[in-house]
């Protein structure tokens, strides 16, 4: 932002808030001791779940960080090449069920629960160890995810094909539930990729890897939750298909190489 935003004036807000974040993290780094209390360890194992909060929010800001528009014209003429159709287009036409619309917005709406589930599961398991792997990837998930959500900014179907569907996707129950969360939380664009798919594999392979039966349980909630990305006209298919490649790749880097930087050996505290 210091470097590419202008004018700087536009971007007071994020880098105030950036400023403060730091503050607070440097606080509990130094000033809350992780063998003070299970407390304290809490907050010293998961607080950058909170900080994504507050990165998302800001995303919402930045999406003209280096382009004045969205880019989806590229996106959609490239989806159409390929697949010969534009896949939120002939869903619309071809697709549309309210028993279908509440099957997959079930899904939708289980991943935001799916992270912090997880997290409290390892807590309370005492997997701490397993809570700084799998924070490691999921925060580099997200950071490249946010990341791409300016380098490559994409407002969605739902705004861009806004003017072209034929028939609304509604549901009486998590089809109004997802709308409202749209509503009162989601961003002006950031939709490539998807970070839901991304972070949603990553926690359904580490899952596998650790504690397969709840991996299993998860596969198909997955499979689901991409597809009601496009089906809701939050996404393309190319932002699924990029949200995957980040998740697995993320995670497998991860497995494979913190060890060899985990100074910790393991314990709680650092």
């Amino acid at each position: 932002m210091l470097v590419f935003g202008r004018p700087l004036g536009d971007y007071v807000d994020e880098l105030l808030m950036n400023a403060l974040l730091a503050a607070v993290v440097l606080g509990i780094v130094y000033f809350l001791p992780a063998g003070r209390s299970r407390v304290a360890l809490f907050i010293r194992l998961l607080y950058p779940v909170i900080l994504f909060l507050f990165f998302y929010e800001q995303t919402g800001g930045l999406m003209k960080l280096f382009f004045p528009d969205f880019l989806d014209y590229q996106l959609t003429s490239f989806e159409k090449s390929i697949l010969g159709v534009n896949p939120t287009l002939w869903l619309d036409r071809n697709l549309i069920n309210v028993w279908l619309t509440e099957i997959l917005m079930l899904t939708y709406v289980l991943y935001y629960p799916m992270i912090p589930s997880y997290l409290i599961m390892l807590f309370v398991l005492r997997r701490f160890d397993l809570i700084k792997k799998s924070l490691t990837a999921i925060c580099l998930t997200f950071s490249l995810s946010y990341l791409l959500f300016f380098l490559y900014p994409i407002e969605g179907p739902r705004y861009y094909f806004a003017t072209r569907f034929g028939r609304e996707a509604a549901g009486p129950v998590f089809r109004s539930l997802v709308n409202y969360i749209m509503v009162s939380s989601a961003v002006h664009g950031g939709c490539m990729p998807s970070s839901h798919v991304a972070v949603a594999l990553v926690i359904m392979i580490f899952c596998l890897k650790y504690f397969r039966k709840i991996g299993i349980v998860l596969v198909p909630i997955n499979i689901g939750l991409a597809l009601s990305t496009v089906y809701g006209r939050f996404h393309y298919v190319s932002d699924v298909v990029v949200g995957a490649i980040i998740g697995i790749g993320v995670t497998i880097l991860t497995l494979h190489y913190r060890p060899r930087f985990d100074r910790s050996g393991g314990s709680a505290g650092r």
